[in-house]
């Protein structure tokens, strides 16, 4: 079973009679081998494939997985506006409120946070720093091996992380997410599966599909999670919220930093 592990894209759709062929065996032989891996059966064996093949995704992998191919650019458009349809559909199905509620609570709680993340994720830590400044909580951010390391090892069990990686995972951001979890700090992930080495490491964590057609990421549906996130922790201390906008809006209004 070895090569369908390392190349799961290549097995991905096939039947288990293709499958047996392709691996030079009989259907009986494989099964077995799948119920001997602790799957209940094939289908169950496929679905694991399925979220290994996000898992190790590339860049190539995107843009030949496009149903336009080579057809013309507004047909990629399309295609690329779908794909975030159907990312944000799964999002939106699988939001459980409760969740976030105790997550803002968690928030909210803790002595110091810090936010764990790296190459184009970086954008997306620095999106929710930059909220949890405005609402006046304890926030530290972490994007270079260095700094990751610097401020893991000042965290404690009154500390959360927020670690955000996706696919494979970052190497700065798992190894920052199990360091942490060694001082006792609180683990939440934030990535595309539950096959990434940064779910296996942390206590709780929020999915969000960056499947695209393109050579990169997408992170509309990412966005569109630390977004709920921010509305639960805005709204789990209200009054307090509130007051702190009220203040933001004079400076908004009539500040240095605007264009007149």
């Amino acid at each position: 079973m070895r090569p369908v592990l390392e190349d799961p894209h290549s097995f991905l759709f096939l039947s288990i009679r293709l499958l047996a062929e392709k691996l030079g065996t009989d259907t009986a032989t494989t099964l077995r081998a799948v119920r001997g891996m602790g799957f209940a059966g094939y289908p169950e064996f496929r679905r694991y494939l399925h979220e290994l093949a996000i898992a190790r995704a590339t860049s190539l992998d995107s843009m030949l997985a496009s149903s336009a191919k080579d057809s013309s650019i507004p047909a990629h458009v399309h295609d690329s506006i779908d794909q975030d349809q159907r990312n944000f559909a799964a999002l939106r199905n699988s939001i459980d409120s409760e969740r976030l509620a105790r997550f803002a609570k968690q928030v909210w709680q803790a002595r110091r946070i810090a936010l764990l993340g790296g190459d184009l994720a970086t954008c997306l830590v620095f999106y929710l720093e930059h909220h949890f400044v405005m609402l006046g909580l304890p926030v530290f951010i972490a994007t270079t091996p260095g700094r990751v390391v610097n401020l893991v090892r000042t965290l404690g069990k009154k500390d959360l992380v927020i670690a955000v990686s996706f696919h494979r995972g970052l190497r700065q951001t798992v190894e920052g997410m199990r360091l942490a979890k060694t001082k006792g700090a609180y683990g939440i992930g934030i990535t595309d599966t539950f096959l990434s080495p940064l779910a296996r490491f942390s206590d709780e964590c929020f999915l969000a599909s960056v499947e695209t057609h393109h050579f990169g990421d997408s992170y509309l549906a990412p966005m569109a999670l630390l977004n709920v996130m921010l509305v639960a922790c805005a709204n789990y201390r209200r009054r307090r919220t509130l007051a702190l906008v009220t203040e933001a809006s004079q400076e908004q209004k009539g500040g240095f930093r605007w264009y007149e």
